[in-house]
């Protein structure tokens, strides 16, 4: 009698800053039958070196990275293979990051505070090729797409700033420093003082010690 062969288990890759994180998640990850971890990375760089050697069929990214940023991962990977699901979970506020996310090519987006069992179930979703969004913001999706979001005003003055900048503005409410976020993005000095102008510009604050008062704010009242 032929044994049947055993199905074929869906590669992971965990791209998180966090060593803990990254541990957790593989151990909940192993438990499941039909997924594996076939990697782990901190940066956008063996990242993308993993996705090209593992070719896995879903890569969980964190918004915050050693290195780069989630977004602009997301952007890359969808680039270079078109086959890889992507799958945001993030500390970060879904309403200010999910469309972001999902624009940049991801297929959903979870929120670290939930139990363990949502990001399962957001892989397994997303395996299918299907969208994972809490209900709340699939609502708020849906009501911009019949144009009843937005006369109501934005959700959050940040919306105003474009995926780079917002990520500027992240790096300088942590307390980042200019030549520092530079490194971490790789930009020059110069284009992200240059973006801190813009983001200044947009938000209406009069000077960079404002603006940093600011972004300190949001960042602890949203993590």
């Amino acid at each position: 009698m032929t044994k049947p062969k055993p199905s074929k288990r869906a590669r992971i890759l965990i791209v998180d800053d966090h060593p803990t994180v990254r541990e957790g998640l593989a151990v909940r990850i192993g438990q499941e039958p039909g997924l594996e971890v076939c990697g782990e990375a901190a940066d956008m760089t063996e990242a993308l070196r993993l996705v090209a050697e593992t070719q896995p069929d879903v890569a969980v990214i964190d918004i915050s990275l050693k290195s780069g940023s989630g977004i602009d991962l997301i952007k890359r990977i969808k680039d270079r293979d078109d086959t890889v699901r992507m799958l945001v979970w993030s500390m970060h506020s879904e309403s200010l990051y999910a469309e972001r996310a999902l624009r940049a090519g991801a297929l959903g987006y979870v929120n670290k505070d939930q139990v363990t069992e949502k990001i399962i179930e957001a892989i397994l979703r997303v395996l299918e090729g299907k969208v994972w969004l809490s209900e709340a913001m699939a609502e708020r999706l849906l009501k911009r797409a019949v144009g009843a979001g937005r006369p109501v005003g934005m959700h959050s003055p940040l919306e105003v700033l474009a995926d780079r900048e917002l990520e500027v503005f992240r790096l300088i409410g942590e307390g980042v420093k200019t030549a520092d976020i530079a490194e971490r993005l790789h930009l020059s000095v110069k284009t992200v003082e240059t973006y801190r102008d813009r983001i200044r510009q947009k938000l209406d604050l009069s000077d960079g010690t404002k603006l940093a008062h600011y972004a300190t704010q949001w960042m602890l009242e949203n993590r």
